[in-house]
């Protein structure tokens, strides 16, 4: 297990969080979430990618940032909004403690004054402890670039040119060609060509928006393994738009990558044939390093999460009991 990678992690106040003590354990390098719509899948994400982002004032304010633009995407369409406090007061409380550091955010507002606070606490001990007024607040983007967040919806053109850079730095456009073709054998080559992602069919480049959201979430989480070396990658609906019978394919380069590029990685599902074939894939490749959670409602309706490790997963599955809890 990488040193920075989470192993644990208790989340006390945040979104469907915010009443009780929620903690996850038993992390793994890969780690595959499930349960009921709307039990907080997503959420437990956001909190992880904040928490793992929160290095400085800067960086969390940037990842609490993100977490709101991704949710707010088709509600700005047309209607762009330039004011990045507004993204920023999409949350109002944040606190978590992982084996790594503790990290609080909160918006709090008396007397017609509003303040934030943030506290980080570090593994080293080093403490981050600061009270803001609103008006004395100056928000400067700090992304760390080798954690990144594909939401539902996938990655912009921009977001996807980013880290098709770190294929090019690594020279590894030529394997990165090889796994787009065991996709989609008519598919020649991928290139970024004046800002723009596209691929060659037929000896002509397409733009990649022509030719299907599955192409594109298999070439983003490709790029964004490259990307995230010693990183975190997250993922929201892993199986986007990709058929099943290339999910095989798709957890062997995550599950090879990301050893690779020592990436620890979060992906939601609502698919069975996903978690078969990740238990599947995962046998195949003698991988331990692997981990299902089940997010589930206890009789207090409380949020609980179950982690099944390599050997409890491959159990379940090969017992064929019901491991999905939704």
């Amino acid at each position: 297990m990488n040193k920075h990678f989470l192993t644990e992690i208790q989340i006390t106040r945040f979104k469907c969080f915010n009443y009780f003590h929620f903690g996850m354990s038993s992390l793994s390098r890969v780690n595959l979430i499930g349960g009921k719509n709307n039990i907080g899948k997503t959420a437990l994400m956001e909190a992880c990618y904040i928490h793992v982002h929160s290095k400085s004032i800067n960086s969390m304010i940037t990842a609490i940032i993100n977490i709101k633009y991704a949710r707010e995407c088709l509600n700005i369409v047309g209607n762009p909004v330039d004011n990045l406090v507004y993204f920023l007061d999409g949350t109002q409380t944040y606190q978590a403690a992982s084996n790594l550091l503790f990290t609080e955010f909160i918006r709090s507002e008396v007397d017609a004054t509003k303040k934030y606070t943030f506290r980080i606490i570090h593994k080293s001990k080093e403490i981050i402890d600061k009270e803001i007024n609103a008006n004395e607040l100056s928000i400067i983007v700090e992304q760390i670039n080798n954690i990144k967040f594909i939401d539902n919806f996938g990655w912009t053109d921009n977001e996807l040119t980013s880290a098709y850079r770190a294929i090019q730095k690594d020279d590894q456009e030529a394997n990165l060609n090889a796994f787009i073709k065991e996709f989609d054998e008519s598919i020649e080559s991928f290139k970024v060509i004046g800002n723009k992602p596209q691929c060659k069919i037929n000896g002509e480049y397409r733009d990649l928006v022509e030719l299907g959201d599955g192409l594109r979430h298999y070439i983003s989480i490709i790029c964004a393994l490259f990307a995230c070396k010693d990183g975190y990658l997250f993922v929201d609906e892993i199986d986007n738009g990709i058929h099943y019978t290339q999910l095989d394919r798709l957890w062997e380069l995550i599950l090879t990558l990301s050893k690779q590029t020592h990436c620890q990685l979060f992906a939601v599902t609502h698919s069975k044939e996903m978690l078969e074939s990740f238990a599947r894939v995962a046998k195949k490749l003698d991988e331990r390093d692997i981990s299902y959670i089940t997010l589930v409602k206890d009789n207090k309706q409380q949020i609980k999460a179950l982690t099944r490790n390599y050997d409890m997963l491959l159990d379940s599955i090969e017992q064929e009991r019901e491991v999905r809890g939704w």
